[in-house]
């Protein structure tokens, strides 16, 4: 236990209370364990029952999970606001950032014109404006039926994570299982474990999800599925038409299956894509324009069945109500302008030349690598924390795998949106250094 902090509370929802306040205080640590349970409740003075409750609701709210023999411990990223900001990956000044996987804001469009439009326009809709900007429907509505996806049903929501979020709570309960990807977005973990549901890990390749894996999932009662279509993060994995067909025969055998599609890269992607839209009864597919326009447009558009989509609407009345008018006509008026389509293509042939020179270089210098898609680049290795130190001694901050992965062995991500090509050799050289100790000779 740290020290600094002591278990105070007679009741579970004390004991759980105490907790959190360490861990937003920074008294208590990611990672960090905590007393085991008759230990706790001899201090305390209270029954083992109370403490194991107060950890059960710990767990369900994101802020601990189970370390098995070990006991329960802090979990890497808690659900809990910290005070100074601590679970954050911090870049020094002077080192180069490959670990927060934004994109480089150079390749971002020019909001200043679009931004200027949508304000002549008018900003005063009133409370009766509906929830989709008929002309954000009518583009997203072509842009899905142009993937293949359904777009009849839609809604819009305040990103990626935000549409996950609502579709999950439109059908599940705090308990149920979810399949996701191992390794997998470490923001989605967080939200699964923050919403109680149970993560099920389905491994990884670079054509997306096992079949065999996914299948062990349901059939161990998982309720839902979330898969990333492309540009996988952490992987740069992207769901091939093979891959798609095999998935859907999986899910043919669960048609009751919440299936969630995130399409987060959207048009930086070189992938084609194959959606798994409709392979179940209840569905949603995710679009959202951040990592293609800027990262502070919170905005995605969601198509789904009627069920789901009317349910995701139907809650969001009784909260936000809607997303920004404002920001939807920002959004549309972005998405018809020629000009900033140029940019976005420019975009994806930059990142798609970054991506593919380091993972050639990598393997060049004896690494596993992945990384066919997408702004990310999965290199294995064989200790974590050895590979993230000596390469940010080396002037490279790279975010380690432990933060994405469930049970896959360890890995390291590195993130190509702040990285020029000309750097490539270097990141390379030193990623060699890093896992091994030693410099690559070229040649070998």
């Amino acid at each position: 236990m740290t020290v600094g902090f002591a278990l105070a509370g007679r009741t579970a929802s004390e004991i759980s209370a105490a907790v959190e306040a360490g861990v937003r205080s920074g008294s208590l640590q990611a990672g960090d364990p905590l007393p085991p349970i008759r230990a706790a409740a001899t201090q305390l003075g209270v029954s083992p029952a109370t403490v194991a409750a107060a950890y059960q609701a710990l767990r369900q709210r994101g802020i601990a999970e189970s370390a098995g023999r070990h006991g329960t411990r802090v979990r890497p990223r808690p659900a809990v606001a910290p005070a100074r900001g601590q679970f954050r990956l911090e870049v020094p000044e002077g080192v180069l950032d490959l670990a927060t996987g934004a994109p480089d804001p150079r390749l971002l469009p020019d909001l200043g014109p679009a931004l200027a439009r949508a304000a002549a326009a008018g900003t005063s809709t009133g409370y009766a404006a509906g929830t989709v900007h008929p002309p954000l429907r009518a583009a997203a509505r072509e842009r899905f039926e142009r993937d293949g996806v359904d777009g009849s049903e839609l809604a819009v929501v305040g990103g990626a994570l935000d549409g996950i979020e609502r579709l999950l709570n439109a059908h599940l309960l705090p308990g149920d299982r979810v399949a996701v990807e191992d390794p997998g977005w470490a923001n989605l973990l967080d939200l699964v474990a923050a919403l109680g549901l149970r993560a099920v890990p389905v491994p990884v390749d670079e054509d997306g999800p096992e079949p065999r894996g996914l299948a062990d999932a349901l059939r161990g009662g998982a309720r839902a599925f979330v898969v990333t279509s492309r540009a996988h993060n952490p992987t740069g994995a992207g769901v091939t038409a093979a891959r798609a067909v095999d998935l859907r025969a999986v899910l043919a055998e669960h048609p009751d299956v919440l299936v969630i599609e995130d399409d987060h890269a959207g048009e930086l992607s070189v992938d084609a894509l194959h959606p798994l839209a409709g392979a179940t009864g209840a569905w949603g597919f995710v679009r959202s324009v951040s990592k293609s326009y800027g990262p502070d447009l919170r905005l995605a558009v969601v198509a789904g069945d009627a069920t789901s989509i009317g349910r995701l609407v139907g809650r969001q009345r009784v909260g936000t109500g809607w997303v920004s008018l404002l920001l939807q006509r920002l959004v549309a008026d972005l998405w018809s302008d020629p000009a900033v389509a140029a940019t976005v293509a420019t975009a994806k042939e930059e990142y798609e030349i970054r991506r593919t020179a380091l993972v050639e270089a990598l393997r060049a210098r004896g690494r596993t690598v992945t990384g066919r898609t997408g702004l990310n680049v999965w290199v294995s290795v064989p200790d974590e924390t050895t590979a993230v130190a000596r390469l940010r001694e080396a002037g490279f901050a790279v975010a380690p795998g432990a933060l994405y992965r469930i049970a896959t062995p360890p890995a390291i991500r590195i993130s190509v949106g702040g990285l020029e090509t000309d750097a490539v050799p270097a990141v390379a050289d030193a990623t060699v250094r890093a896992v091994t100790g030693s410099a690559h000779t070229p040649g070998v």
